[in-house]
Parts: structure tokens; sequence; C-alpha cells
């Protein structure tokens, strides 16, 4: 493909140096659809736990289409050419990736599941992408109606076309990790020469690990490092005490908006995170504790723990994987049991619904970078969990141990953590595993 340089435009990214964007990419960029991701943090509720964690979808975006051309040509020099349009709808999907996002989305969405996923939810596939002025300017793309087949889980192009983007170590992932961890103020990263060991085997993208008949300890190494990366991350970041909380704060607000009928989900689409906020903020008076909620949460006075189960020691605590899978499917995949239990505690402590949540992951919480695949000589592709390393094993482990079920009260209230971690033992019927709480003892923090 020929690309005319005057045609270019050039944007100073923090992570990346220079990114250059074609002028068909500036069209989309400028639309008020794409602009909007300005408005929406990548990281969320981050920022109050890492005050620099402040970057957005709008760059993370950029930066996403951007590694996406980098491992385009790195498979190109390796003899792995791609059709025009292929390469051109991957790029556009990695640069439209996320434009289906509401803010906090991934709080609403995977946490509290308020929400579809954005990128499986078709009315939002339809709004951002097709009914919207980027869709008018992507309908006149050669490659536009490829990439929103990419973007909605389609199947017109091949696989490894759609795995650059949205594969298991793709161009989102390596962009996010090393982003987020910049931002952060965490000195990890990622060696860029791993992108140069991509290849295409059958159709499927994969990573190439042998060379004349031996094993590349070296790229396996490479590899082994990026989990590491995506665990720290994981436990010191995204899993964070005091963003857990945070976040549960902003998705109850929202839920007892929807539930109230003064919300409809749509109006989610229309917002940017401040404006969501404020937003909120109109019905402090009309929505029975919300007022405390947006108070707290302004002025971080976040909710406290007062009941906690964690992965790491649900064994010691004689808690079964069939009793966590049974507290995920009660608390976790029924959202309606979920919020009749909180708003029942919360009567029975005598005070507003939004003084009590509970907080309950998928127990399915693994690294699913682990299975990304893995060429280990050649014609032969298995996960890289299926090699049996010992450092893979124990990161999944530990990544699996971050599962935590929660009970979060209103900090305020001083009494209020004692008298629900003692409701929380007798409902749940297992011990408080929170130091200080154990059978009412409460420690002041």
């Amino acid at each position: 493909m020929t690309i005319r340089w005057e045609a270019m435009k050039t944007i100073r990214d923090a992570v990346h140096g220079d990114i250059r964007l074609s002028d068909d990419k500036i069209r989309l960029i400028d639309t008020p659809t794409f602009q909007r991701l300005r408005g929406i943090k990548q990281l969320g509720t981050t920022s109050l736990v890492y005050p620099s964690a402040v970057h957005t979808r709008f760059e993370h975006s950029l930066g996403t289409a951007w590694v996406t051309e980098q491992l385009i040509a790195a498979l190109a020099r390796h003899g792995y050419a791609m059709e025009e349009q292929e390469r051109e709808s991957a790029v556009l999907a990695g640069l439209l990736h996320d434009v289906t996002h509401v803010p906090f989305g991934h709080t609403f969405e995977d946490e509290r599941r308020l929400l579809a996923k954005h990128d499986r939810d078709e009315s939002r596939v339809k709004m951002f992408l097709v009914d919207s002025p980027l869709g008018e300017v992507l309908r006149q793309l050669p490659a536009g109606e490829l990439a929103i087949d990419i973007l909605a889980h389609g199947e017109k192009s091949p696989p490894f076309v759609r795995q650059l983007v949205k594969g298991t170590v793709c161009a989102d992932l390596l962009d996010y990790l090393k982003r987020d961890a910049f931002h952060c103020g965490l000195k990890l990263a990622y060696d860029d020469r791993l992108e140069d060991y991509f290849a295409i085997e059958n159709g499927e993208l994969v990573v190439r690990l042998h060379k004349q008949g031996r094993i590349r300890h070296d790229v396996l190494n490479e590899l082994i490092h990026l989990l590491q990366l995506r665990y720290t991350l994981t436990e010191r970041v995204y899993y964070h005490h005091a963003k857990v909380s945070a976040g549960a704060m902003i998705s109850r607000g929202v839920e007892l908006a929807l539930a109230s009928g003064l919300w409809s989900p749509a109006i989610l689409h229309e917002l940017r995170d401040d404006s969501l906020l404020d937003r909120l903020g109109m019905l402090a008076d009309r929505i029975d504790g919300m007022g405390d909620l947006l108070s707290d949460w302004s002025a971080r006075q976040l909710y406290r723990r007062a009941f906690l189960l964690e992965g790491e020691g649900l064994r010691r605590a004689g808690l079964t994987e069939a009793e966590q899978a049974d507290l995920a499917q009660r608390f976790h995949f029924d959202p309606a049991h979920r919020r009749a239990t909180e708003s029942r505690w919360a009567e029975r402590l005598k005070v507003p619904e939004s003084h009590v949540i509970i907080y309950c992951p998928s127990p399915g919480m693994q690294l699913k970078e682990a299975d990304v695949p893995v060429e280990i000589e050649p014609g032969r592709v298995e996960p890289l969990s299926a090699l049996g390393h010992p450092d893979v094993e124990t990161l999944t482990a530990k990544h699996r141990g971050l599962w935590r079920f929660l009970v979060l009260v209103r900090r305020a209230d001083e009494k209020l953590a004692e008298r629900a971690a003692s409701l929380a033992e007798e409902e749940i019927g297992h011990p408080n595993q929170l130091q200080g709480y154990q059978s009412g003892r409460l420690r002041k923090e």
C-alpha cells in the first residue's frame, strides 16, 4: 500500500512517541462520536488512588491503532502479507474498538452487570458505529464495513485479522498495559521486540516460540514477563481495594437511578465521566441516600470494607469452590438477587439502600493471556498454559486468588461496619476474613 505522507498527521503520544494517522482516520477522530472518548477515563475511578491515572479512552484508542499497524508491519517483514482492506480494517477496528464505551463502563458491565458488555451490545454498536456522524464517515471508507464486522464479532474477515485487535495478546492489550503502567507511575513495561515474534498459522495469529528446531527461551520469557506485568497491574491497580470501593459507589448510584425510573440506560450513551456525576447530583433530593453517596465520593470518603471473603484465604477459611460458585451465582450473575439482598440488609440496619453495597466478581478470574496461542514447532500450536511452565501456572493461580466477596458500607457511620459484618456473617454462613471485624470486634482503621 502506498502512503501519501502529505495526507498524514503526526500526533505526539506520551507512550509511543510520534503516531502517524492518515487523513481518513483523522476524519473519524474529528467526529463528535470519537471526541466523546476524551471525557471517559481509561481506568475509571483509579485516579482516586493513582492521581496521574487520568488518561482517557481517546489516547488509548489512538495507541491501539498504532500498535495494530506495528504488528501488521512486523508480520510483513516476516513474509505474512495481508491484503490492503484486511490491513486497513484491522487498523480502523483498533482505532474504534472503544467507541461504544460509556463512562465507568467496565464497572457497570463486568462488576455490577447493569449493562451488556460494550462490544456485545448490538444497540450500542448500531448507535455509535452506524447511526452516528462517525458511522457516516466510516461508510465512505473502503474498509469501513469490514471494520464494523470485526468490532461486532462478525466473521467476514479471517480470524487472524480480528485477533490483531481482539485476541488474547493483541494490540488492545499491548497498548493499555504500557499506557496504564506509565500513567500510574509504575516502572513496568514489556520489550517491543515481542511484536517481531507474531506469526500466522492456519489463519490464526500466534506467537512463534521456535527457531531451527529449538524453543526460543528469550521469547518464552518475554511472554511470561508480559503475564507478570498483567498480574501486577491487576493486583495493584485494577483490583485495588480503594478503586473497587469507588467504582462500586458510582455503580450503586447509577443502579438506583435506573431502578427509580428516573433514568433509562440510554442516558449513559450521552454522558462523559463528569457529566454522569453531575446528572446523578440532580437526583440527590429524589433518591434516598444519593446525596450522601455522592458527597462521600467527591470528598474521597470511600465506603469501608465491613465483610470480606478473599480468594487467597478461601480454602483456609473452609469455603469450597462450590460455595464460592454459589456466592457468585447469587451475587454476581443474579443482579436482582443482589439488589434485593442489599435492600433487605439496609432495612435491617436501618439505613438508606445506598449505604450498603455487595461486591462479588465472577469466580472465573484468571489470566486469559496465558492462553495465547504459541507455535512450539512448525505447524504445532498450543495455548501457552498447556506448556506447563511453573511460572505461568503460579501466575494463573495468583490471579484467581484475587477474587473477593465484599460488603461495603458508609464510612461516616462508625457503628455501621460492625453491625453489617455481623449481619453478613449470619447470612453468608462463613466467618469474616477482615481483620478486626471477626465476631463483631471492630478495629479502628
